[in-house]
């Protein structure tokens, strides 16, 4: 359904993105941010649906800070492969990636949204709260939210957290509920980090369908 576009961000990095076009009525543009695995066959998927609903998608590759054309499993090699990559892009680096993808689509005349997975839900938050231009913005399971939970966001947010994510334990979810007591948070029951992901081991179909018409109606409301 989409293609790949080429960007260049404020510090004149040139990086690959995923864009995704509605085929009908446009309702807006979304910013989709990846997880650690890059841009891969499930951002594709996950943009081209954002696209069918309405919204010009853009997925931005921010590995290409590291490495090129970077599109990994999710096998134990390909986390620990994952995570060395992600290590070596800073979040300021990635929100001018982000700021370059939300650029495109104002000029366009879209009113822009932003939704992240993982890696990806962190970097929702981060760009909601440090960066202008963005609408709405949906943040799933992202590890560093609960460290910047003091942040105050520049737009409405919504959050999705898993009850079993050991890597965001549930004390520290409460501590994202207590600090921003006018956003929307949902914790899933039994669900795991990447719940929503259908290409990994935790995916959980019930959360993952309830979580996505929640975002679905979040963004429609408030783009």
């Amino acid at each position: 359904m989409g293609s790949n576009i080429t960007l260049t961000a404020a510090d004149g990095h040139s990086f690959s993105a995923y864009r995704a076009d509605p085929t009908g009525n446009i309702k807006g543009g979304l910013v989709v941010i990846q997880e650690i695995f890059g841009v891969n066959g499930h951002m594709r998927d996950v943009t081209d649906r954002f696209a069918t609903a309405g919204y010009v998608s853009v997925c931005p590759a921010i590995l290409d800070r590291t490495q090129r054309d970077v599109e990994l499993g999710y096998t134990p090699e390909d986390i620990d492969k994952a995570k060395a990559l992600r290590a070596n892009v800073s979040y300021e680096e990635a929100l001018s990636d982000i700021s370059a993808c939300r650029d495109l689509l104002t000029k366009e005349g879209h009113s822009v949204g932003i939704v992240g997975y993982c890696w990806g839900g962190s970097l929702s938050w981060a760009a909601a709260t440090q960066l202008d231009g963005f609408k709405v913005a949906v943040s799933y399971y992202g590890g560093d939210v609960p460290n910047m939970a003091d942040a105050k966001p520049n737009c409405p947010v919504m959050f999705h957290f898993g009850s079993e994510d050991q890597g965001i334990p549930l004390d520290k979810v409460e501590i994202v509920k207590q600090k921003q007591p006018d956003s929307p948070l949902y914790i899933y029951q039994g669900a795991g980090h990447g719940f929503s992901c259908d290409a990994r081991g935790s995916f959980h179909p019930e959360s993952a369908q309830l979580a996505g018409e929640r975002t679905a109606e979040f963004i429609a409301n408030n783009i």
